[in-house]
Order: structure tokens, then sequence, then C-alpha cells
């Protein structure tokens, strides 16, 4: 079977910049507090007409010019967002709308953070058993509308951005070249949005206890985040049969500057080889990744023929990894 690669990528990020002295403004924190916990100095909101559908679309025509690819040549979307424009239908199905693709298969997905990676895992199977020629992956996220501005832990974390990949055929040696994709519900109190679901259905005492707003238990999610990523990477790599002094190139999701630190010492990948831009963007969850890729791609930071290793840890909680070459 032909190996399967992106071909191309774009993103899409809000104008309006929400910075560390706003948020001081707003809760009891401060710009050393955020930077020294989480790296972050700010992240981006989407205006109020802005929908995740609209941004998705940004980034989806950004990718498929990059791939040479037509939006009538798709034969797959995946949308992987927690923050779609409604409940039903999919965003998927505004996207494959507003872009003027064909009736394909369009579908959302939800694995939080690391949803991009699912998605790109899912797409690389249809297009490796030849089930479909081009698939268009988005991560993305308007977090901003599900964050509680009075909670310190979770409003300085949390910002907006989609990014997308498009995805076909690899010309040889490029392609992905190892993936895995996890999920451990035990963990699914850890990090959680409590109404607006069948569990507790929308009400008037749910929205006034601020039930619809991220609920998260920082400290444990660490701790969890750290060992998942790094056991999952090193699988991909082994199975791939590469080492992590081979990469050349390690993005892992934009969760927090410590557990990028952590991760990157554990793996023994050189700093140099690592890209954040959370101090930036802040946590954008399944866009994270997405939105870094295209950042080092248009900036020339990735070359043809590139090692490229990508590991994702999210609610639910999921954690998976992707080893690409460029």
């Amino acid at each position: 079977m032909a190996l399967a690669g992106i071909l191309g990528t774009g993103a899409a990020v809000p104008e309006k910049v929400l910075t560390n002295q706003d948020l001081e403004k707003l809760v009891d924190t401060s710009d050393e507090w955020i930077t020294t916990r989480t790296g972050i100095k700010e992240r981006r909101l989407a205006a109020p007409h802005e929908t995740t559908s609209m941004l998705s679309v940004q980034a989806a025509r950004k990718a498929l010019d990059m791939a040479g690819i037509k939006p009538k040549d798709l034969d797959l979307i995946i949308c992987s967002t927690i923050s779609p424009d409604m409940p039903l239908p999919a965003t998927a199905a505004f996207i494959q709308r507003d872009l003027g693709a064909p009736p394909c298969c369009a579908f959302d997905l939800a694995a939080a953070c690391s949803g991009f990676l699912f998605g790109v895992t899912v797409a690389d199977q249809f297009i490796t058993t030849g089930k479909v020629k081009y698939a268009l992956v988005i991560g993305a996220e308007l977090l901003s509308r599900y964050v509680d501005y009075q909670d310190r832990a979770t409003c300085v974390l949390f910002g907006d951005g989609v990014a997308a990949g498009v995805l076909g055929p690899a010309s040889p040696p490029s392609g992905i070249l190892g993936e895995e994709m996890h999920t451990e519900g035990a963990y699914s109190d850890h990090l959680y949005i409590p109404a607006g679901g069948t569990v507790k259905p929308t009400s008037r005492e749910t929205v006034e206890a601020r039930e619809h707003y991220i609920k998260m238990r920082g400290n444990e999610l660490f701790k969890v985040a750290v060992r998942s990523m790094e056991e999952v990477s090193r699988r991909v790599l082994k199975k791939a049969g590469v080492s992590a002094e081979e990469l050349d190139l390690f993005i892992p999701h934009q969760a927090n500057q410590r557990i990028t630190d952590a991760v990157q010492e554990r793996l023994g990948v050189s700093p140099d080889k690592v890209y954040s831009n959370i101090s930036r963007i802040g946590n954008t969850s399944s866009a994270s990744i997405p939105i870094c890729l295209d950042e080092c791609v248009r900036s020339g930071r990735v070359k043809k023929g590139d090692l490229i290793l990508m590991s994702a840890f999210g609610a639910g909680v999921t954690w998976g990894a992707v080893l690409m070459r460029w």
C-alpha cells in the first residue's frame, strides 16, 4: 500500500488578542503567575460573528491551495472539534457546503486536544486502503465560548484557532510512518463540561450554576499527560525503527510549556528541534498541533524529507502520536 501524507496545511486565527494584562483586570491573576505556570503570554479570541465552520473554511482553502487540490477533489472531510457550530448537524456539513465540495463523507470527531491526530490517523486508513484519494482534516476550536472568565485556573489557558491539513497519496519516501490513538475514560472527570448533554440537559439551574463551562483538575492532568505523551511517542518511534535523535522536528500539543519541556526531556529530543507557539496562541485544543505545523511549513522550518513527530493529550482522556516524513 502507498503511504498517505499531508500535502498542504493552512491556519486561521482570530485577530483579537487577549493578553495576560487583560486577564489581570478580569480575575485574581498576574502576568508572572500565568507565564511561570503555563508559558502563555497571550491568546486569540474569535469575534462574536465568527464561527467554527467560518474559520475552518478559511484554513481549509489555504491548505487546499498549498496542496494544489480543488474542493471538488475531496472524498472525505473530518472536523475535529469540541466547540461545534451547533449540536446538530455536524460542523463538517457546513464546511463541505461552504467550501463547495461534492457531497462526500463529512463528519465531526470529538477527541479534544488529540483530535487532529485522531483525524489524521482515521484519514490515513481510508487513503492507504484505497477507499478515498484526498481527505481534509481540520482541528477547529472556539474555546472562548466555553471558558469561565471567573475561573483563573482555566481562563488563562484557552484560546481560539483553526488549522487544516490535506491528506493524499504521498511520493516515497514521504508519508505517515506510524501512529497510535488511545482513550482512558477513568480520567474523564479531570477535564470536562458538566452540562449541556444528556447527563445534565440545559436548564435554568445548570446555567446559573455555571456548569456549561470547562472544568479542570490541572495538577492530576499534568502527571498523566507527561507520562502518556512520552509513552505513546516512544512506541510510535519504535514501531517505525526511528530514534528520537533522528527527528528533525517534534510538535507536541500546546497545553502547557512545562508539559512540553518535561516530555522533550524524557524523550531525549534536542530543545532546538521542539516547536512551541504557546506563548502567542495559548491552548487551542485540537487546533494547536496543526497551527504549529502550518507555521513551520510556511516559515521554511520544515523541509522535504524531514522526520516529524506530533504528540498530543486531551480530555477523555485521549492521547496519541503521529510520525511522518515530510
